[in-house]
């Protein structure tokens, strides 16, 4: 659990700095896919929270304790 939530935030983190450098600079898209999820005209918002939500995730993962199998 703890690998897969820092994967996910992971990819928000990176999604949403790649969608703020495009807003901002029109530069290129890396993770296009989340765009898909932000509301038209908001999509700069979205972008905030998407790296919001995954640093928060990530340190959420950071802060499970390891299981013992692992």
């Amino acid at each position: 659990m703890k690998k897969i939530l820092g994967f996910l935030g992971f990819v928000l983190v990176a999604g949403g700095i790649s969608g703020l450098v495009h807003e901002w600079f029109d530069g290129f898209r890396l993770f296009g896919f989340l765009r898909h999820l932000a509301p038209d005209g908001y999509e700069l918002y979205a972008n905030i929270v998407y790296v919001v939500v995954g640093v928060a995730l990530s340190l959420y993962a950071d802060s499970l304790k390891e299981s013992p199998a692992e």
